[in-house]
């Protein structure tokens, strides 16, 4: 995918989030063009350090820490066009330290630099030497119809700056529209280079012994989720000792009644093909804003790879509305990603399996302050004696009988203004109605998952940030995650019940220091 070529007006249902008295920023702390006098720069969550940022790319680990690289456009706003790929480094995955642009625009006559991924060439196939690091990412010299290809960048300075390698692509367009966001990884099994390719309805797959010249081996094709985007291809082992490999895009599935996040199936990989075991997806995140995912490998404390738990992180935003955010006036950027989150492959009762998500276990050291509020009755609406604007909500709730429960979160102190998380008889659900957020159509404000009534019980773990929530259900069986602007003086907390009592049981809240 490309980054965005122009800053749209802060317009429509958010403009009063940048009207609201907000605490005030020191000078010092605001960016060059940052509106005085109010911040909703996410405290613990990733976010650019200027300007533009969309896609995340897959990060790397090189020398004891992740490379994580993402599409910048230093020119947002200004109008111009394109973007480059800007690098950060984390040991961590939640405090990250900029090293700014490391893969250039505009450097050569294809223009700037879209989506793709690097990897590590430990035996130099390539001929740029062992251990280089190699970029293979799209580009469109003239954005026309059939004018997307792929491209060689490497780098011998561990991945802190790249050079072209020449003007020519790697993988040329056979004359299609949708060629773009080659996910590259090494089939160790075949000992060569595997590509997956996003092509229309297609993701395409490719391979090759030295990264420079890539043969089509086949492809799978999905209808129904509109145009496919950043592939993702993996394989990863369930507790069971079960095996398999995942195949994952970015689709709109709104269409269908789906979500506009992560599609993926679990299946079987030859080397030249991907087999679904069913035919439709499943979705690694059902609420608005969590796009341009990639998944990556989960290195131990020695470097060794962890086959159970892969990584995620998603770009929190939708390109229905991608400039509709405070952050633009109020601190001088627009770019927000989701969590680092833990993905493992579990067992459902059924017997199929899925993927599932918790928040990082990094951030349990950045915990600045804990409450705990224990067990907590409620019968209709409880206000707790608690205000944040960026912490951690876990609890597990239990009843015998109602119709609806959950939490208020970022509540006015009148009540009238709150996002809301909870169950509703069979489904699970976000809504963000009631908070400014960039949905100016009125249509994606609340989002739903499958939910057990019978149960008669639920977990939530829920991360907010100023502008974000997430909410991961039942062990991250399901999660949601969506942009919200609620006013900064909104920061109250509630818990409440529809047609009956339950219990909040370990009720605990955690802020962090990044």
């Amino acid at each position: 995918m490309r980054g965005m070529s122009r800053r749209a007006l802060f317009a429509g249902s958010a403009a009063g989030a940048a009207a609201v008295a907000l605490p005030a920023v020191p000078a010092s702390a605001r960016p060059k063009g940052a509106r005085p006098g109010a911040s909703y720069r996410a405290e613990y969550h990733f976010t650019v350090p200027d300007t533009w940022k969309n896609d995340p790319q897959r990060p790397v680990w090189i020398d004891g820490e992740y490379h994580y690289y993402y599409l910048y456009n230093a020119d947002y706003f200004t109008g111009a066009v394109g973007t480059a790929w800007r690098l950060a480094t984390t040991t961590d995955l939640v405090s990250f330290r900029d090293r700014g642009v490391a893969v250039p625009k505009d450097t050569t006559p294809n223009g700037d630099v879209w989506s793709g991924s690097a990897v590590i060439d430990e035996d130099g196939t390539a001929g740029f030497g062992a251990g280089a690091v190699v970029v293979i990412a799209t580009m469109s010299h003239d954005d026309g119809p059939t004018s997307q290809a792929q491209y060689l960048y490497y780098s011998t300075d561990g991945g802190r700056t790249f050079t072209h390698h020449g003007t020519d692509p790697v993988l040329p367009n056979p004359g299609v529209r949708d060629f773009r966001d080659p996910k590259v990884i090494r089939d160790e099994e075949r000992d060569r280079w595997v590509m997956a390719l996003a092509e229309g309805t297609k993701i395409g797959f490719y391979h090759s012994d030295d990264l420079k010249k890539w043969t089509y081996a086949g492809g799978f094709v999905k209808e129904g989720i509109g145009t496919l985007e950043c592939p993702d291809l993996f394989r990863i082992t369930a507790a069971d000792g079960r095996a398999t490999w995942v195949l994952g895009v970015s689709a709109n599935g709104k269409g269908s009644g789906l979500p506009n996040t992560y599609a993926y199936w679990t299946g079987s990989f030859d080397g030249n093909a991907f087999t679904a075991a069913d035919a439709d997806p499943q979705w690694l995140d059902h609420g608005f804003d969590w796009y341009g995912a990639v998944t990556f490998d989960k290195r131990r404390a020695d470097g060794s790879l962890d086959p159970r738990t892969r990584y995620a992180m998603g770009w929190l935003n939708n390109w229905d509305y991608p400039n509709i955010t405070p952050t633009i006036d109020c601190d001088g950027f627009n770019g927000t990603d989701s969590i680092v989150r833990e993905i493992t492959l579990e067992r459902a009762a059924s017997g199929t399996y899925y993927l599932a998500s918790r928040p990082i276990a990094a951030l349990d050291d950045h915990v600045s302050r804990t409450v705990r509020l224990g067990d907590l009755e409620v019968d209709g609406s409880r206000v707790l004696d608690y205000a944040g604007v960026a912490y951690e909500l876990t609890c597990e709730i239990t009843w015998d009988q109602l119709a609806g429960v959950g939490v208020q979160l970022r509540r006015s102190a009148d009540g009238s203004r709150h996002i809301d998380a909870g169950v509703y008889g069979d489904y699970a659900f976000v809504n963000r109605r009631g908070a400014v957020n960039p949905d100016t159509s009125g249509k994606w404000q609340e989002s739903h998952t499958p939910f057990d009534p019978s149960a008669r019980k639920v977990k939530l773990r829920i991360l907010v940030d100023r502008t974000s929530v997430e909410v991961f259900v039942d062990d991250g069986r399901y999660v949601h995650s969506m942009e919200a602007f609620p006013y900064l003086v909104d920061t109250g907390l509630a818990l409440f019940t529809i047609g009956g009592p339950a219990v909040f049981r370990n009720t605990v809240i955690r802020e962090f220091t990044v």
